[in-house]
Parts: structure tokens; C-alpha cells; sequence
């Protein structure tokens, strides 16, 4: 008789295929996040699989400088012996064990201290996540938490504004104010209220900064008095939007902003997943650039440079303190938290992670090269199809245009693929996103390098505007 092993493997032999390339695979098996539905299965993506330092090599063996950092995370670079070192150690000594309740591993208790030291003001309490997105919803979790416990249920709305992006779960999306990315998916219109983008570009606006202010205030207060501050728990905010184009509020922004909160008995996140951890020259941006102490501060991305998923909310001693004490007598359960939060690996990168940073001066690195890298894209605004450039030390965007309608309409969105496509031939990664060329390098990158993607830029953008005289986009 025929044993089911035996079947198995007659079954297994008799189907089996031809083997795929990684492109095939990719293209037949794997949903990618933000993808073009309207080519699934026909997209030939480029299969990266080997990197070091600031570059990255392609499964064909093209090599290319990486101008975008991964997604924003990969601060410390490709390759770093230390961290791979790190994850190794921990993994043997204990790869993983549960963090719930009253367990705990030593790299999680240990990174939750250095978090306390890095951080402003009162922030000492740390409740680990997964990733931003997951850091962000907890951290709404824990003001609707924090004013129920007060006998406050009624103060759950939040405040966020357009052009903003928080994450991608369903609160979080719900939280982001991206149009383009606003599709057939549900998103919660109940409590979610968005404020104007506070964007203020001195290069193309038609007001001064003082006025742009002025306008974004009043519209806050606006808002704050039509929903009722009795109602409203939280405020989040990038202190620059990232993903929403490297938009940059009119100084005197965040904090005017913060006071407003504090007079309103509303809760301040500062969403610092790309601006933390050295993007803008320092640890944490919120106090150090622009001078205020929020209730909570989001990290994730260079948290652990990219070597591991993790996030962390960072939460005002204010807060916990608030919370142990109003919490309900028969049920004290922060019923918040995920599998893999302070995931012992994960940790023990951010700790190694938090270590080079310091020892090599990354964020005085950073305060260094960042003006330089912004000083040098600006000089590109001399193309005709540049509409405008943005940028805050490594963190940047080149906006094109046609010279018709500025903004994400398809003919720019055009222009700007093809600027893309001409900066991955000449070995070049940026990030396309409708009309724009957003950049984020590793942290680590130098002045040599800087002008090497500035000088392909320029190039990739002089060859689209030649295609655009002559018709061809």
C-alpha cells in the first residue's frame, strides 16, 4: 500500500514548476504596500540584494548611491558590522520572550532607560510597538485611555492636518491627510478631523510666514472652539511632513501650536518617526529645533537604523502617573500592546544603534553636511521644470512642474517619473511620489556623494526637460 509520504512526494513531483527568477516571483506572488493595482502581476520590480554603506547593488549587479535611506530609516547605513553583530548576540542568547504583563527582557529595559536620557522634559515612560504605524495608534489609544480614566470619555476626537501621513493601519491612514492615498479603503470620519497642510514655502508663497502663522492659528482655534476643547484629546503632528513633500510650517509654528494645546487641555504627539533620531541634526527635534516638550513623542525608522522593526511611544510621566492612578479598581489592564513590542533583537539593535550614533557624532555629522546637502539641491532650481526645492538638513524634496498648474496633476507626475527613471539609469535611487523627488540619505553620507546626486539630478532633470520641449512626455 501507498504511504501518504510516498504520496506527498509523487503529488510534489508532478507539480512542480519551472523555477522563477526573484522578479517573477515578485511580480506573481507579492503585494507590495502603496502598488499599482492596474499592473499586479506585470510589474518588473527591482529586486535589491546586496548593500554597503550608502549604496545598493541590484540582482543584476548594477550598483546605485541610495538617496532615500531605504524608507527614511537607514541612518547608520548598509552593513554595519556592529548591528548585525548585536542581533546575532541576542538572537543566541534569547531570541525572543513575551512582553506582557509583568515580563520583560534586559535589552527592553535597558533601551527604555537610554530612550528617558535622550528624550525632553518628563518623557520616562516607553511603551515599545512594532513599527510608527503601530507606535502612532497606540499612542491615540493612550489619550482617549488617559481621559476616560478621568471621566472624560467625551474627549476622543483628534486633530491632524492634510498632508500628513501617520502610518498605515486603519486609524493610523484614518489620521493621514494624503489625498493620493486616500482610495477604496474605509477611514474613520467620526473622531479624525483635519486641520489646512501648515506647508509655507517662502520661495512660491504669495505670504509672508508672520501671515501664514497667523492664518494656521486661527483656523486651529477655529476648529478647537466648533468641536469643543471638552472634546478633543489630542493634536499630532510631524514637525516637518515628511512623506507629505518635506513640508516645513512657518517658524514659530510648533510651539505656538503646543500653547494652544496646553490652554485647551488638549494632548500634544509629536510624530518624530523621520524627524528623530539624527535626520535633522539631533536625537529627538521636537525641544532641540524647535523648543517644545510634547505629552508623547512617536519613534520608529532610525530607532534601530532599519536593521530591526521597532517603535516606541514616549510618554509624559504626567500621563502614566495619571493613568495608574485613575485606572478603573476592577479592571487596571492597559489592554494595549503587540506580540513582538520590545522584541529583545529589536532592542538590542537600537541600543548598539544609539551607541555608534554617539560614538561617531552622527547628529553633529548631521548639523554638519545637512545645510551643505540642502545649499546644493537648491542650486537646481535654475531648470525650468523645477517648480521648488524643500528640505531641512536630510530630509528633502524636488518638486517639478511642466510650467503649466503646479502641484500633482498627471502631466508633472509624468515629468517627475521620468526624472526618476533617468536618475536609476545613471545609478541614482530617489523616491517618486506624484510630482515629487523626495530624498533622505543615510545619515552617514558626505560631501563627495552629496554632489554626486546633486550632478546626476541635474542631469536626469536637464534630459526630462529636453523630452518635455520636444514632446515626449
Amino acid at each position: 500500500m501507498e504511504t501518504l509520504a510516498e504520496s506527498h512526494r509523487e503529488t510534489n513531483t508532478s507539480a512542480a514548476a519551472p523555477a522563477q527568477t526573484a522578479s517573477q516571483a515578485d511580480a506573481r506572488h507579492v503585494l507590495h504596500p502603496w502598488a499599482d493595482l492596474s499592473g499586479l502581476g506585470e510589474q518588473t520590480s527591482l529586486i535589491i540584494s546586496q548593500a554597503k554603506g550608502v549604496r545598493v547593488r541590484d540582482s543584476a549587479g548594477k550598483t546605485y548611491l541610495d538617496a532615500i535611506g531605504g524608507m527614511w530609516c537607514m541612518t547608520l547605513g548598509y552593513g554595519r558590522e556592529e548591528l548585525a553583530e548585536a542581533m546575532a548576540d541576542q538572537a543566541r542568547r534569547m531570541a525572543y520572550y513575551t512582553p506582557f504583563g509583568d515580563l520583560s527582557s534586559e535589552p527592553a529595559a535597558r533601551l527604555a532607560e537610554r530612550l528617558s536620557q535622550l528624550a525632553p522634559g518628563d518623557l520616562n515612560r516607553v511603551h515599545f510597538t512594532t513599527c510608527g504605524s503601530t507606535a502612532v495608534e497606540s499612542a491615540i489609544r493612550i489619550a482617549h485611555y488617559h481621559f476616560a480614566a478621568q471621566g472624560k470619555p467625551a474627549k476622543r476626537h483628534v486633530l491632524s492636518r492634510i498632508n500628513a501621513y501617520h502610518g498605515g493601519t486603519y486609524l493610523t491612514q484614518s489620521l493621514s491627510g494624503k489625498d493620493a492615498d486616500r482610495t477604496l479603503f474605509q477611514y474613520e470620519a467620526d473622531f479624525v478631523h483635519h486641520l489646512s497642510s501648515p506647508g509655507h514655502d517662502p520661495d512660491r508663497s504669495n505670504v509672508s510666514a508672520a501671515e501664514k502663522l497667523q492664518t494656521l492659528l486661527e483656523e486651529m482655534e477655529t476648529e478647537i472652539l466648533r468641536i469643543g476643547a471638552d472634546n478633543i484629546a489630542c493634536f499630532i503632528a510631524e514637525p516637518i511632513l515628511a512623506s507629505g513633500g518635506v513640508l516645513t510650517p512657518p517658524e514659530g509654528y510648533q510651539k505656538a501650536t503646543f500653547e494652544m494645546c496646553r490652554k485647551h487641555d488638549i494632548l500634544y504627539i509629536s510624530d518624530e518617526v523621520v524627524t528623530g533620531f539624527g535626520r535633522l541634526g539631533h536625537f529627538f527635534a521636537s525641544e532641540a529645533r524647535f523648543g517644545i516638550q510634547p505629552d508623547m513623542i512617536i519613534t520608529a525608522k532610525g530607532l534601530t537604523s532599519g536593521y530591526q522593526p521597532l517603535g516606541a511611544v514616549m510618554i509624559s510621566d504626567r500621563i502614566t502617573d495619571a493613568l495608574a492612578k485613575a485606572a478603573p479598581k476592577d479592571k487596571p489592564v492597559f489592554s494595549n500592546g503587540f506580540t513582538y513590542s520590545g522584541h529583545p533583537v529589536a532592542c538590542a539593535v537600537a541600543l548598539a544603534n544609539i551607541e555608534i550614533m554617539e560614538q561617531e557624532d552622527i547628529c553633529g555629522h548631521v548639523r554638519d553636511v545637512g545645510p551643505y546637502f540642502i545649499e546644493r539641491l537648491r542650486e537646481l532650481r535654475d531648470n525650468p521644470i523645477v517648480y521648488t526645492v524643500r528640505g531641512d538638513h536630510l530630509m528633502a524634496c524636488v518638486e517639478c512642474w511642466t510650467g503649466q498648474d503646479a502641484g500633482p496633476n498627471a502631466a508633472n507626475m509624468a515629468l517627475a517619473q521620468k526624472v526618476d527613471a533617468y536618475c536609476q539609469d545613471a545609478g541614482l535611487l530617489v523616491r517618486p511620489y506624484e510630482n515629487l523627488c523626495i530624498m533622505s540619505p543615510p545619515l552617514i553620507i558626505d560631501r563627495t556623494d552629496i554632489d554626486r546626486i546633486v550632478a546626476t539630478l541635474s542631469d536626469a532633470l536637464a534630459k526630462a526637460q529636453a523630452d518635455l520641449a520636444a514632446g515626449n512626455i
